[in-house]
Formats: C-alpha cells, structure tokens, sequence
C-alpha cells in the first residue's frame, strides 16, 4: 500500500465552475484543532515517521499519515468504536471532510482502507504519534501528572462467536455439539436441535477451551447489553487535574480490572516521567516533578492485592470499595 503527503492534496483552483459549489461553516473545535497542528507541523512529523511504510509502485493509494491520524481522532472525539462507524461519519459530514482536507468530488475513506492503513504503521509508529500529542499537550500546560484516574471500556472484536474452536481439538462449536449429543444419545438431526439441546446446558463456553481461530487474542466476554462476543478491554490512564489521557492499555475482554490497573498506571507513570523535563511556551515546568503519586478509581478495581501492591510502589490510592458485608 503506498502511503501520501498531505502537501500532494493541496489543490488548485478549479479553472471552470459550473455553480457555486455548497460549503460548510465547520465546526469551531474541528477548526481550532486543525490550526493547532498545522502550526507544530503534525503532518510533516506524522509523515517523516512513517516513510518506512511507503512504497510508490506497489497497493493501493492509502491514506496520508497525517489524514490517518486526524481520522483516528475524529473516532475517538465522536465516540464511534469500529472503523465502518468512522466512514459512515465521514461520509456524511461536510466538517469533517474540511478537517481532513477531501473535497466534494472526492471520496472519503472508506473502512478498508482505514483498516488497511492501520495495519500497515506498526504500534510503536503509533505509539510515537501519541507521545507527540502529549508533548504538544505539556507546552499547553494541560498534563500535570500528579493524580491519575483509571477506567476501561470493552470493546467487541472483528471475530464472530459463531467461529470459535476447541482449544484442545480444534473442532467447531457445533461439531462439538454434535459429539456431545451422540456421547449422550441425544437425537439431533440438525443445528436448530443441536442450538435446543445447547440451550439447556448448565456451563457452556469458557476462554480456558475456546478460542477464536482469526482473532486469538480475543476473549469470549458477557457485554453490558447482556450479549456474550469476542471482545477486548480498552483501559485509559486520565490525568484528573485536565482530563488528557496519558495512557492506554489493551488485555483481553474478560480480564478483571483488579488484574489490569497496575499495569495501566506504571505505563502512565512511564509516559508523564518522560514529559517532566518538558516547558511551556512560557518557560515553565507544568509536570509533577515526582510524577505519579495518586491513583483514582470505581469500586470495580477495589482489593486487598491492589492496594498493597500499589502500596509497594509508594503510591496512594482513592478507590471506593463495593460493600461486600462484614468481614471476618
């Protein structure tokens, strides 16, 4: 896949106009954004960091660097979790075209080669675009570092539950509905009995024994509409003084948030003691010189092991504990 400037997409004027072609006010936040890395020359870091990817006579077009990384914004500024959700935005958002530089008689990314274009920039490119951002967030003052807040989201994986297998033999869920029923003298003619007899079992499917064959880091996980998918838990390490996020961490869907938290906030206190030596525009240092101390979090991530455990690490923790009744 070959991969763009965005200096290429600047276009001229067109010589002929048939009308006056129909334009958007644009959003004063999409706007002010775009102003504010033009001026740190976003575009021009994005794409000297990703030049390893680029390839001129091989793929098809993908999208500029730059153009790629304001989309991934615009998911997570619109709250949209898969990348067929951000192409429909896009689509059917004139703001958003201007933000991201597509004229009218363009069309806008669509999800493959979003997703295409994410496979292609390996993590550590992304990660390094990240700390960018938090450095640009430093100079504006915005990242102090000291008390850090925790929470995690799930987030359904591109895996069906349909196409998990046996972790021992490999065999599809129904292949061993159907071994289960013969093993039982159970009559099942079709899929509609086998999903009958299933239905009336007690304990079903567990990540100790299944697993999906196209996405094996997924995890069979109950979401909160009450649907059981493969899934991934997405935990975000929040700076509670500005709301920027400092952190991201990724773990499989099922996995407790007792588990992931430590994890989560050394990789927080890595990224803010990198930016300690970082100064505003006006010479000052707006990052804890000690940098994490505190930790915020729900009842969800209350125990005994995570308190001691970030006890260990000399740091304090404000987590709310869920009431259990009286304890021995």
């Amino acid at each position: 896949m070959a991969m763009g400037t965005r200096k290429k997409r600047q276009r001229q004027e067109e010589l002929w106009y048939g009308g006056e072609l129909p334009t958007a006010p644009g959003h004063p936040f999409y706007k002010r954004l775009n102003e504010v890395l033009d001026n740190a020359g976003f575009d021009a870091f994005c794409e000297t960091n990703c030049a390893g990817f680029n390839h001129k006579n091989l793929g098809r077009p993908s999208l500029p660097p730059g153009q790629y990384f304001r989309v991934m914004m615009i998911g997570f500024f619109e709250g949209l979790d898969s990348e067929r959700g951000i192409a429909w935005r896009l689509a059917d958002s004139l703001t958003l075209r201007q933000f991201l530089s597509i004229g009218l008689d363009e069309n806008t990314p669509d999800h493959v080669t979003i997703s295409r274009t994410r496979r292609l920039i390996d993590g550590e490119t992304h990660q390094r675009i990240f700390t960018w951002v938090l450095e640009r967030l430093v100079q504006a003052g915005l990242i102090k570092g000291k008390t850090i807040g925790v929470d995690s989201t799930t987030l359904e994986a591109n895996a069906a539950m349909k196409s998990i297998v046996r972790r021992d033999t490999g065999e599809s869920y129904m292949a061993y509905l159907q071994r289960l029923a013969e093993a039982e003298g159970i009559e099942a003619p079709d899929a509609a009995a086998l999903l009958r007899m299933d239905r009336k079992r007690k304990k079903k499917t567990s990540n100790e024994d299944w697993k999906s064959p196209i996405d094996q880091e997924a995890e069979i996980t109950k979401l909160k509409d009450g649907r059981t998918a493969m899934a991934y838990k997405a935990e975000n390490a929040v700076d509670m003084e500005t709301g920027a996020i400092v952190a991201v961490t990724t773990h499989g869907g099922a996995a407790a948030d007792t588990a992931t938290v430590q994890e989560t906030v050394v990789e927080a206190a890595i990224a803010v003691a990198g930016l300690i030596a970082e100064k505003t525009s006006e010479g000052e240092y707006p990052v804890h010189p000690d940098g994490v101390e505190e930790v915020v979090a729900d009842k969800g991530y209350h125990s005994n092991d995570v308190a001691l455990g970030f006890a260990e690490l000399e740091v304090r923790t404000y987590i709310a504990e869920p009431d259990r009744g009286q304890r021995n």
